[in-house]
């Protein structure tokens, strides 16, 4: 077959069949332009924090003088010397560990093994049971609030952490997460383990999980942030200030005389809240990322 070059593009060499279109030209932007352009989108992402670091370091007097100043007239740590000063905060914050731990070790174990499950066997139902999963993640939260309540009221969980942790063990985002992700291992890799005499068991704890690493950090990462920031269920289950959270206590005593909030005790708070979630985050951000791509969530 006889290629021929058209005349507009015969100085670059580029040969292409009788009749056909040549290749759409892609614009390509200079790489200083384009870094350019992610840093300025990465600063206006940045400034509400740099704000409420700013003002953490702000007396009240300072904050209410002069509320949009982003730089302290005088730097000052009372914020925080308060804040860790302020009676049951240990036990706000000692009370949020063991809820996001609960939490984080409960979708580890199920998302894990009903993903596997979902991805790897065929059982009677398997279809209706991913459905499910799916269906649960459509339904908004505020649908499922009272009914949740009143399991746990009938459980006889309600001011207690068991129960401000319960409803958030198994999420229906960790369990398509783990799914994903175990589809995309081979099965070959299985059946060879299999034909060498391992169990399903074995194949789970010695096989899956080690390849699930990326996963498990995603899982991590998102079952952490939503039981560490979540604010409206505990404040409904908690009755007493020994089970509040951290949100939920610092709610409740950023409160300062008169009923008048203390903006500076509050963004201290906040940066409290703020520090574990980036710390975890950074721990495992190469495999956060990893997950989030080979599970296509977006």
């Amino acid at each position: 077959m006889t290629l021929v070059a058209p005349p507009e593009v015969a100085d670059r060499d580029v040969l292409v069949e009788p009749g056909s279109r040549p290749a759409p030209r892609v614009v390509r932007l200079p790489v200083a332009l384009l870094y350019g352009a992610l840093a300025v989108i990465a600063g206006l992402t940045l400034l509400p924090f740099l704000w409420v670091a700013s003002g953490s370091l702000r007396s009240l007097d300072d904050i209410r003088s002069a509320p949009g100043a982003w730089l302290p007239s005088e730097v000052t740590l009372d914020n925080f010397v308060r804040l860790f000063a302020t009676e049951g905060f240990s036990t706000y914050l000692g009370n949020s560990v063991v809820v996001a731990a609960i939490v984080v070790a409960g979708n580890i174990v199920a998302a894990s093994a009903a993903g596997y499950a979902l991805a790897k066997f065929d059982f009677a139902g398997k279809r209706i049971a991913f459905g499910a999963v799916m269906a649960a993640l459509m339904v908004p939260y505020t649908a499922t609030f009272v009914p949740q309540f009143v399991v746990t009221m009938n459980l006889g969980l309600v001011d207690t952490l068991t129960g401000i942790a319960l409803p958030s063990v198994a999420l229906p985002i960790s369990i398509f997460i783990m799914r994903q992700y175990a589809s995309a291992i081979p099965d070959e890799l299985l059946e060879a383990a299999r034909i060498d005499g391992a169990g399903e068991f074995r194949i789970f704890f010695r096989i899956f999980l080690p390849l699930a690493g990326p996963a498990l950090a995603t899982v991590t990462i998102m079952s952490f942030l939503a039981a560490w920031n979540n604010f409206i269920w505990p404040l409904v289950v908690a009755q007493s200030t020994s089970t509040y959270t951290l949100p939920v206590g610092l709610a409740a005593t950023s409160r300062a005389a008169n009923n008048v909030t203390d903006y500076g005790l509050m963004l201290a708070g906040a940066i409290v809240v703020m520090l574990p979630v980036l710390v975890l985050f950074l721990f495992l951000q190469r495999y956060f990322v990893q997950g989030v791509a080979a599970t296509g969530l977006k």
